[in-house]
């Protein structure tokens, strides 16, 4: 049988754990049931286990016949703190937590590629590190991962690395996307606090009013952006949070804001650093108050590799059909820390569309969302691929001589 044939056959029990993971979503870095449930769906299996020590993360290595490279494949396991409202016939169990990015698809995925591999171990010329990890969402867990050796769990840096990304909406359900170079943005948070004196509202003058002086500096990030930054190099600045004062009548002493910065190269990255800190102590300055301005580097650019990206479409398309891959035409403007992955091993970054087949991808409610649905059906052709990458990857690249 084919991968994808023996995938299809394992979709009941993919599923189960599917929705067992959705049931119980868990926050961050610390994941013991959901760690619990992924060490539970691999028990039985040819596989070098380690648990993550500063982080709830499962990595496995499954080792070939036959001596050859490495190739890692990554599922991220951490929900959001959202309520669902979603409709679905499964649900989160745990008020204000819910699997609204898909991670528990990938991590089942992940599960389903760890067995269809491990019944092909004797056809396998290297290594497989299956990397189960949490705290994708603002925590950096891949970075943490990383820090903890889980490039090396093999005893060599992978040859490439691959991870998938379920959409619930934009896309059709069960097609792939993907791209050489920058698939994903750069994310980081812009802290400013501006203080001034307070005063009664009838008399700015004989205070300091912080509340006009940040929004000028509201303002006047997005003309730097639109004025300082190459169109074709976009930055994204977005204010989501302003804070300042009590009543009508009373001049506060501190306003304070927070902002998501974008980008998509990283020239642009580490420019906008510089110029969002200059600009905004440049204003306060110019008033004669004072700013503090924490600016938090988080995820960098997630930048597929060229010949990488190119190898998931072909196989994608050799697979599943034609129809089933679209080369993206641009980058995504979310963030992903698998880029501390890329960013050290030849990677290909793959969204996949799992819109239910009763919604509209064009008006269907998009990841992070609590109306968002996942579509069970794609969970065999995403333990499929991933296994397909693998077997392919370790293919391609001859076996070391034996001493």
């Amino acid at each position: 049988m084919s991968l994808r044939e023996s995938a299809a056959d394992m979709r009941d029990e993919l599923t189960r754990l599917r929705h067992a993971l959705h049931r119980q979503p868990e926050l961050g870095l610390d994941l013991p049931r959901t760690q619990e449930k992924v060490l539970a769906a691999l028990a039985g299996l040819p596989l070098e286990i380690r648990l993550g020590e500063r982080l709830s993360s499962v990595t496995a290595v499954l080792r070939g016949a036959r001596p050859g490279p490495t190739v890692l494949l990554r599922g991220d396991m951490d929900a959001l703190p959202v309520s669902e409202h979603s409709g679905a016939e499964v649900t989160s169990q745990v008020e204000g937590r819910m699997h609204a990015c898909g991670h528990d698809l990938h991590t089942t995925m992940l599960t389903g590629a760890a067995h269809l591999l491990a019944a092909r171990r004797d056809q396998l010329a290297g290594n497989v590190i299956f990397m189960f990890q949490p705290g994708e969402e603002g925590q950096g867990g891949a970075k943490i991962m990383i820090d903890e050796g889980v490039l090396d769990a093999a005893g060599e840096r992978p040859v490439a690395a691959y991870a998938l990304h379920v959409i619930s909406a934009v896309l059709p359900r069960g097609v792939f996307i993907t791209k050489g170079g920058p698939m994903m943005a750069a994310a980081d948070k812009l802290v400013v606090t501006v203080r001034g004196a307070g005063g009664h509202g009838s008399a700015p003058h004989r205070a300091k009013d912080p509340i006009p002086v940040a929004c000028e500096m509201v303002t006047a990030l997005q003309t730097m952006v639109t004025r300082g930054f190459d169109v074709f190099d976009p930055v994204v600045v977005t204010v989501g949070s302003f804070h300042a004062g009590t009543v009508d009548n009373v001049i506060p002493e501190e306003a304070r804001f927070e902002a998501t910065i974008r980008s998509f190269s990283k020239p642009s990255h580490r420019r906008i650093q510089e110029r969002a800190v200059t600009l905004v102590k440049g204003i306060a300055a110019a008033y004669g108050l004072d700013v503090r301005a924490d600016y938090q580097v988080n995820y960098p650019v997630t930048v597929n590799n060229g010949a990488e990206a190119e190898f998931v479409g072909a196989t994608v398309r050799e697979v599943y059909g034609e129809q089933r891959f679209i080369e993206a035409p641009q980058p995504f403007t979310g963030s992903e820390d698998f880029s501390f992955v890329a960013d050290q091993v030849p990677s290909a970054f793959v969204a996949l569309g799992a819109c239910p087949p009763d919604a509209d991808p064009g008006k269907a409610a998009y990841n992070h969302a609590p109306g968002a649905r996942f579509d069970d059906a794609v969970l065999p052709d995403g333990a499929a691929l991933y296994a397909e990458l693998a077997v392919r990857r370790l293919g391609l690249t001859p076996s070391p001589a034996p001493n």
